[in-house]
């Protein structure tokens, strides 16, 4: 799938693009406590995606890196659309740094 199709998808989105652009972590208050959020982006030859990483995922990518993300879901957050990876089923990869 390219980033242009999961732009218009809303779940179960498999892909696979370059990080650019991460930004610093932050802590975030959720409903299960506090936690880290980072922004980045995710390119690949058809566009990019925003990429929100949660938790562990922050620390396993960096700028450059070549991903794999599975089971991801799209979210609309002041006009921008951002591929978010749940915790439980679905998985981000390095693929090459």
């Amino acid at each position: 799938m390219t980033i242009e199709d999961a732009k218009n998808q809303r779940s179960d989105i498999t892909l696979q693009g370059t990080i650019e652009e991460k930004g610093e972590p932050r802590t975030v208050n959720t409903k299960y406590g506090e936690t880290q959020v980072c922004d980045s982006y995710l390119k690949d030859e058809t566009g990019r995606i925003k990429l929100t990483l949660w938790g562990e995922d922050i620390e396993k990518v960096k700028n450059g890196d070549t991903v794999s993300v599975q089971g991801a879901y799209t979210t609309t957050f002041r006009n921008e659309v951002q591929l978010n990876v749940p915790k439980k089923n679905g998985k981000l990869e390095v693929i090459s740094n």
